[in-house]
């Protein structure tokens, strides 16, 4: 008689299921498990944020400020642009804060908010108007971001970005980089959204403070087309694509029946780089 064995029916040593499946599996929920935590967290950056205090805040400035501190060579300029941040603030504005503007000449097509009220104008953008509305614009859309507390709340969730994935996965992780790149076009949505509500924010002290919203779509007109997301970079950019930008505004305007007038002209010699004599 010929012996012919059996299988068995189990084996404890081999798993029924695909070690690959086990690993996507496993990875998955770890992910979901991380992603939760970042949405808590980052709930929890917004529910903070409106509690902190300016005072707060200007401690927090020390962090920022000796990076952007210049000498008095572009006291005119920096004296022209703050005069406009009090105008809207004291006509306009009324926001929580003692804006201190601060003139940059390095050649970047942006102004940035930085914790404690102050307001950085770099000169290439400031170069590119060609009236005080475009520039009270610019100046608008920034305390925009001040009346939202923006640029906490985005200092915040950076840090909880940056916080869960070196735990995590440590600082020069290949995972903990992939896993950060994911988060962060959360986090660049989260970011147009600031934007646009800081544009809509800025024609209405425009519009306070002019009497019309004449400027504001020129002066997003003269964005450099580097500045531009497009319609597919969009999706992978902290701005809105500009023509949606553009289109919003346009929206606000017809919706509110707001009106154009005159621009008001720059003051002679207050454009350029070049220092200013004291």
């Amino acid at each position: 008689m010929k012996y012919t064995p059996r299988q068995t029916k189990s084996n404890v040593n081999v798993t029924p299921t695909s070690p690959v499946k086990e690993f996507f599996v496993l990875t998955g929920g770890l992910l979901a498990i991380v992603v939760a935590i970042y949405f808590l967290m980052g709930l929890a950056v917004n529910l903070l944020v409106p509690h902190l205090s300016v005072e707060f805040e200007k401690k927090l400035a020390g962090l920022f400020m000796p990076e952007f501190e210049q000498d008095a060579g572009f006291k005119r300029q920096e004296d022209y642009l703050q005069s406009l941040a009090d105008q809207l603030q004291n006509h306009c504005a009324k926001l929580p804060y003692e804006f201190k503007v601060h003139y940059n000449p390095a050649p970047q097509f942006n102004a940035v908010a930085l914790p404690g009220g102050h307001i950085i104008f770099f000169s290439k953008l400031f170069e590119a108007a060609e009236s005080e509305n475009e520039l009270a614009f610019v100046m608008a859309h920034e305390m925009g971001h001040y009346a939202n507390r923006d640029h906490l709340k985005a200092m915040g969730r950076g840090l909880v970005l940056v916080a869960i994935s070196t735990t995590l996965f440590g600082a020069d992780s290949g995972l903990s980089r992939l896993l950060g790149n994911g988060l962060s076009l959360t986090e660049m949505s989260f970011s147009r959204g600031q934007e646009s509500r800081a544009d809509e924010f800025a024609l209405a002290m425009l519009n306070c403070s002019y009497g019309h919203i004449n400027g504001a779509v020129q002066f997003m007109g003269k964005f450099p087309k580097e500045a531009d997301p497009g319609d597919v970079g969009h999706y992978f950019s902290s701005h809105p694509e500009l023509e949606r930008r553009l289109d919003h505004l346009a929206e606000i305007i017809r919706a509110g029946q707001l009106r154009s007038d005159e621009l008001k002209p720059l003051p002679a010699g207050i454009s350029g780089i070049v220092p200013a004599s004291k």
